[in-house]
């Protein structure tokens, strides 16, 4: 993109000086003329890289230059200027300079006044500061100090406060777990550098000056096991302990859960794991040792640094790197940086490298120890995921030549490796402050380290912790200022250090407040806690360049201040984009697609006007009277605005802007549905009256004689203002508007790092999926009880709607389209030509079809057979009005008689058959019963019963078969 600006403006950069006559160096149409920076600093010009700023001469008119100064300097003067129009700059009579400042912690004294004079903040050449005491101290130092050249000409001073004798101070118990063995032997060298700053720390008398630290401690061994053994000891035996000092990570998680129980403070020196920053769980825990997510800070400030607002992770499935790339989510989110994709795996990277290609990572950050990331980056070679495109990110602990160590584990060898690590960037946390000043005990860092190894029985190099000394040195300190501030300082109000006991909560909590806002220069850096309890320390940016690690700058996350040494070096000679360059384009309808189908829809808009005049002109007609011709009307209406609907369905962004693109989404929505409640529901209304009446032959044999027609509008009417109320509704509550699809990036063949991403625009609203199931679902249900009633009416006839049979051919036609298009269009939503020519033609086929099937045939019947006389007209000319409809009564009783003949015929013969089967079982019955012998009291001998009577019988079986007939 910034290419492609300085080649737009390339004529107006690139004019050569003297072209159009002469002008001043300041004065120009062109712009205005680049400027030097001033001495000690840099002008950034935003948008350009170094090598287009030495290729122009002159910066257009509105364009802003910011100064910026090296190391300790500030900006006097504009720092900001804007080319004007007349080709010069803004605020060109006040120079711009770099002044070196002197450090602000001369203005600040504990326990004391600082008075300014000469200057203003920041402290510039020239100021002068005072110091002055508060009451019941003295200070300790020169009263005066001035800035020159950015140093102060005294070191600063502090304030004492009178101590109490040695022996009248109380004892204050610190209950310590320093590993001595174990995975992490860091007590080694803290537990001297502990004994060391107690020693400093009860010798000031302006620090707790009525009491002594005195400390107890245990070999935890860096087990959990054990130091559960000594935290039982600490707690249960006396003395009481105000603190608990644990050492590493497991240890301070099972100390830190059990200290809250206790209303305790732990402070740590040696604990890294990020899970211990959550303050639900450990709401008591601090540490000196920086959490392992301190790394983030500095990565977020290098992505701000080179405008970088994507990156990509890939990460070791492990709790420490887990926790660690979700803080960095978080904080990349407040910086407004994105992560576009995650990665993790537990051994095996390939596959997780190959996904970061695909997704075209380009700034990835690696979480994983050294092992795995040989794995890695043997695949980063594979896939070719390195040189002047991608900037990776990793930790700074790995060894110097972890890359060059053989790994049987991977193929690739030494050169491959170091091909594909050339250019990384790493970031390490500072335990040991670089610069060389002094901290709050007088001592610099290098002089700590000097006495802590004369402290040691061994050489540093042996020593387990001897890097997080300075850490546990500076605990102590911050544990001492903390007690300090809440016991009072010795000669101000305070709480009794003495009556702190396992159930007062009050001075664990004035402890907790003291401690949080811990302020001061120690031998580590500057110590400061974030709101979870964790050290902010300074952080090592170092750059692999030609195969060894180069420093290239330190960043301070409490101040957030980046010291840059500007020795990074790029193989593309500047930093890479975090994103391939994407040229949106927008999918738009076929033009020759939507002017056919609008002609096809304009002709059937004719068709339907056409059909309307001829059923409006020819109203007076007994045979168009007789097919409810109003009805017809409202179809002829409803498909014209169906027809209409396809005009808007075609118009995309090719057509209109952006702001007129909710109109015509609502143009679509409204004809559609006011266009099918009028031309379906007219057709519907006809088709369910005609059920309704000769359906249920004796029920409504009296509907049948007459038809109120308001009935008939009254039901339209009911289907038109059920769609207006809720497309009303939909509109106020989730209107419609213009959504984007986005589809997947396209790679041109011209431009390997220029990506195309097609977009496609669509309407829809929140609700979308909610709105569309409402109208389905109805419309739906009314297409299919369409489509039963077309079906159960097509032998009725009647007078009183003559073209019902048509009616029911359309609703067939028009219900199939229907239930056919809207699932289709849905599915080929995403292919606008395939979703707007099914759409579009369904609608023109639909309506065409009801339109020819409905009016049409009258067309014919009216030409072809003369019908063209009205109901006065045709009395007049046979005497009656009523011959005709007589004559179509005698045709509908013969049809009847004749439906009612074979009914009979078929009930005479069921007759026959059953009087066949009576007399065959009266032949079986008679065989059966033999002559019954004469009775032995000399009367008439007994016989069968006597059979009925065959005749009455048959008469039965007749008079029931005619019962039955209608």
């Amino acid at each position: 993109m910034l290419l492609l600006l300085l080649l737009l403006l390339a004529p107006l950069f690139l004019r050569p000086p003297g072209a159009g006559g002469a002008q001043t160096p300041n004065a120009t149409s062109e712009g205005c003329q680049i400027i030097h920076p001033p001495w000690e600093g840099g002008i950034r010009y935003r948008g350009l890289t170094r090598d287009q700023v030495k290729a122009i001469n002159f910066l257009p008119v509105d364009y802003e230059i910011e100064y910026v100064c090296r190391g300790e300097r500030e900006v006097v003067g504009p720092k900001v200027r804007k080319c004007l129009a007349n080709g010069s700059w803004t605020d060109m009579d006040t120079p711009s300079r770099c002044v070196r400042i002197c450090s602000k912690s001369y203005l600040t004294l504990e326990n004391g006044k600082v008075f300014l004079t000469g200057g203003d903040l920041p402290a510039l050449d020239g100021a002068r500061v005072d110091f002055r005491c508060d009451p019941d101290f003295h200070l300790v130092g020169s009263s005066r100090s001035i800035c020159s050249q950015g140093q102060w000409s005294t070191p600063k001073p502090h304030c004492q406060v009178n101590r109490a004798p040695h022996s009248e101070r109380r004892a204050v118990y610190i209950g310590a777990l320093f590993p001595m063995s174990g995975g992490w032997p860091g007590g080694q060298a803290c537990q001297p550098a502990v004994e060391m700053a107690l020693e400093d720390v009860n010798s000031r008398r302006d620090i707790l000056p009525d009491y002594e630290l005195k400390l107890i401690h245990h070999d935890s061994k860096c087990d959990p096991g054990q130091a559960t053994k000594y935290l039982y000891e600490l707690l249960y035996n006396d003395p009481i302990k105000i603190i608990l000092m644990p050492g590493c990570s497991s240890v301070s998680t099972l100390v830190a859960e059990a200290a809250r129980m206790w209303n305790l403070i732990v402070l740590s020196y040696g604990s890294s794991s990020p899970a211990l920053s959550n303050r639900q769980r450990f709401p008591t825990f601090f540490r000196t040792h920086p959490s392992a997510t301190l790394h983030n800070p500095t990565r977020v400030k290098l992505f701000e640094k080179w405008g970088w607002k994507k990156i990509a992770t890939i990460q070791q499935t492990t709790e420490v790197f887990t926790s660690t790339l979700d803080d960095l989510e978080e904080r990349v989110k407040e910086a407004g940086i994105e992560i576009t994709f995650r990665q993790s795996f537990f051994s095996d990277p390939a596959v997780p490298v190959k996904n970061l290609k695909r997704q075209d990572a380009r700034i990835i950050v690696g979480l994983f120890y050294e092992t795995e990331a040989r794995k890695v980056f043997c695949e980063v070679y594979k896939e070719r995921l390195f040189g002047k495109k991608y900037v990776w990110f990793l930790i700074g602990w790995y060894a110097d030549n972890w890359f060059k160590i053989y790994d049987p584990s991977i193929n690739c060898t030494v050169d491959e490796m170091t091909e594909a690590v050339e250019g990384h960037i790493t970031t390490e946390i500072v335990m040991l402050n670089p610069a060389n000043t002094r901290s709050i005990s007088n001592m610099t860092s290098q002089e700590f380290v000097e006495k802590l190894t004369k402290r040691l029985k061994r050489h540093p190099e042996e020593t387990g912790g001897f890097q997080e000394a300075p850490l546990a040195y500076d605990a102590i300190w911050a544990l001492a200022l903390a007690l300090n501030k809440t016991s009072g300082g010795g000669g101000r109000s305070g709480v009794r250090l003495e009556d702190f006991n396992y159930n007062n909560q009050t001075i664990t909590d004035q402890i907790y407040r003291a401690m949080n806002s811990s302020s001061f220069e120690g031998v580590s850096g500057h110590v400061v806690f974030d709101a979870s309890g964790s050290r902010m320390a300074w952080t090592l940016i170092e750059q692999l360049q030609g195969g060894s690690y180069k420093k290239i700058g330190y960043y301070d996350s409490t101040k957030d201040d980046l010291s840059w040494s500007k020795t990074d070096k790029w193989i593309g000679g500047s930093p890479p984009a975090d994103q391939t360059l994407v040229i949106k384009t927008f999918r738009f309808l076929s033009q020759k697609l939507f002017i056919s189908v609008s002609v096809l829809s304009s002709l059937g808009i004719v068709l339907a006007v056409v059909c309307l005049s001829f059923n409006i002109y020819n109203s007076h007609v007994r045979y168009i009277q007789n097919s409810q011709p109003n009805l017809n009307n409202l179809t002829a209406v409803g498909c014209s605005l169906a027809l209409a609907a396809v005009f808007p369905l075609g118009l995309d962004g090719y057509h209109i802007g952006r702001n007129q693109f909710p109109f015509v989404c609502q143009a679509r929505l409204w004809l559609l549905g006011l266009g099918f409640s009028l031309g379906y529901g007219s057709m519907f209304t006809k088709i369910w009256w005609v059920h309704t009446v000769f359906t249920k032959k004796e029920e409504k044999k009296e509907w049948r004689k007459t038809l109120e027609p308001w009935k008939l509008y009254a039901t339209v009417g009911l289907l038109v203002g059920m769609d207006v109320l809720t497309l009303a509704i939909w509109q106020i509550v989730d209107p419609l508007h213009r959504t984007i699809e986005t589809f997947a990036k396209e790679e041109p063949k011209e431009d390997i790092d220029v990506s195309i991403l097609p977009q496609l625009e669509h309407c829809s609203s929140r609700k979308m999926n909610t709105w569309l199931g409402i109208f389905y679902g109805y419309k739906g249900l009314l297409l299919l009880l369409g489509i039963f009633l077309a079906y159960e009416t097509k032998s009725v006839s009647t007078e009183k709607i003559n073209d019902h049979r048509a009616v029911g051919m359309a609703i067939y036609n028009v219900a199939v389209l229907c239930l056919i298009t809207a699932p289709v269009t849905m599915i080929l939503s995403s292919q606008q030509d395939a979703a707007f020519a099914f759409a579009s033609l369904a609608i023109v086929f639909s309506s065409y079809i009801t339109l020819v099937v409905l009016f049409v045939p009258k067309m014919r019947r009216l030409i072809t057979r003369g019908e063209w006389q009205s109901e006065a007209q045709d009395t007049m000319k046979t005497g009656s009005s009523t011959n005709n409809n007589e004559e179509e009564k005698s045709r509908l009783l013969e049809k009847e008689n004749r439906e009612l003949e074979k009914i009979i015929a078929e009930k005479e013969e069921r007759v026959s058959e059953l009087r066949h089967q009576l007399q065959s079982r009266q032949q079986l019955r008679s065989r059966r019963h033999p002559p019954t012998p004469p009775d032995p009291s000399g009367g008439l001998p007994r016989g069968p019963p006597e059979p009925p009577d065959r005749l009455s019988c048959d008469e039965l079986i007749l008079s029931t078969a005619r019962a039955m007939a209608p």
